[in-house]
């Protein structure tokens, strides 16, 4: 058998905070069934895929900030984190454009 000891007198216990929690849940959950409409009655296209992208930052925004704690943690951890976050993403897409870039090259010169 388990004993428990505790050092908080009982009845001294802090109320759970779950109306933040539920308030993240539901902005969560809006957003994505706006992107499931979306999905679904707005024809393919850039505008679709911008709307896309910036639905998909803001649930990541929400996410990182509630469910990882960042939202309360000091500015430079919170700077530390991120910066290299969007150095690593901007790397990503500058080695796309570059990997198309020389694809185009290569594939035009031995296309003759």
């Amino acid at each position: 058998m388990a004993y428990v000891y505790e050092n908080v007198p009982p009845g001294q216990y802090p109320k759970p905070q779950t109306k933040v929690i539920w308030k993240t849940f539901w902005i969560l959950f809006f957003v994505t069934a706006l992107e499931f409409l979306l999905a679904f009655t707005m024809p393919t296209g850039g505008l679709r895929t911008s709307i896309f992208v910036l639905m998909t930052l803001v649930k990541a925004f929400y996410i990182v900030a509630e469910f990882m704690h960042l939202k309360h943690e000091v500015k430079g951890l919170v700077y530390a984190i991120l910066i290299p976050t969007i150095f690593v993403i901007w790397l990503i897409g500058a080695m796309f454009i570059e990997g198309g870039s020389i694809y185009d090259l290569v594939y035009n010169l031995y296309k003759k």
